[in-house]
């Protein structure tokens, strides 16, 4: 098991390895080939930034049995898909934005893959072949707007609306994971990626039929049941067995 980061040091920006407390500074692309260099920094000297840089977020709505449930709709035969731009992504301890105009905002634990190679018409049984490993997602909601428009890319796509974050961390099991969200620390959400409908290696095939995924493209797998609002002075914290705490605040712009 591995945990990359991508962090800023001296107005720089650099991928290195985490190892508890330290980073490990790497030369090269861990997309494509790095090597560890002796360099390496406290975690507490660095500022972090989104673990990769996608070009476009591809997330999946209602894909835990118990959300779609709790929504009062039947599961989806096939998975239902919609983007978030490459904008919208934060870093965790950013601040997500109580924009103007919003009346609802809510929080959306998920579990996020992230793309390590070039995918396209890929065989569900190579899926996680080309998975580099699993970060935290937040795919904030602006749920008023959601329902007022009928469809989701406003309600989803404004700025800090996908904090992203800390780590990337590779060789964990995708199918059996707990999610959580903890709001001001009262936990929200409460579940397991066991209760995803679509799983992982079938969501990269799926989507790879569709859409060409790049290195640092995520795939969204969907949030569990417990979602809810939340208000600007508030913190809220996706928490991910394996991969750690994603933590930002809520602020006005």
């Amino acid at each position: 098991m591995q945990k990359f980061v991508r962090f800023e040091k001296d107005g720089q920006a650099f991928y290195g390895l985490l190892k508890e407390h330290d980073i490990c500074v790497l030369e090269g692309d861990i997309f494509t080939e790095y090597t560890e260099t002796e360099l390496t920094y406290k975690l507490q000297d660095v500022k972090l930034l989104t673990p990769c840089e996608p070009s476009k977020a591809v997330c999946v709505g209602l894909n835990y049995r118990s959300h779609a449930i709790e929504m009062g709709m039947t599961l989806p035969e096939e998975p239902i898909l919609f983007l978030k731009p490459s904008t919208s992504v934060i870093a965790a301890n950013e601040n997500i934005i109580y924009w103007p105009g919003i009346s609802r905002l809510d929080y959306e634990a998920e579990l996020a893959v992230v793309i390590g190679k070039k995918a396209h018409n890929v065989p569900e049984k190579e899926a996680l072949d080309y998975v580099l490993g699993y970060t935290a997602g937040n795919d904030v909601t602006a749920r008023d707007l959601q329902k007022k428009d009928g469809q989701w890319t406003r309600a989803k796509g404004f700025n800090s609306f996908l904090p992203l974050g800390p780590a990337i961390v590779t060789d964990v099991d995708p199918s059996n994971l707990s999610v959580q969200a903890f709001l001001n620390g009262e936990l929200k959400q409460n579940s397991n990626t066991a209760d995803l409908i679509f799983p992982v290696p079938y969501l990269v095939s799926y989507i790879s039929r569709i859409m060409t995924l790049l290195p640092g493209d995520v795939i969204l797998t969907g949030t569990p049941e417990g979602v809810g609002p939340m208000q600007p002075g508030d913190r809220i914290e996706i928490r991910i067995e394996h991969i750690g705490s994603l933590i930002n605040k809520v602020k006005r712009p």
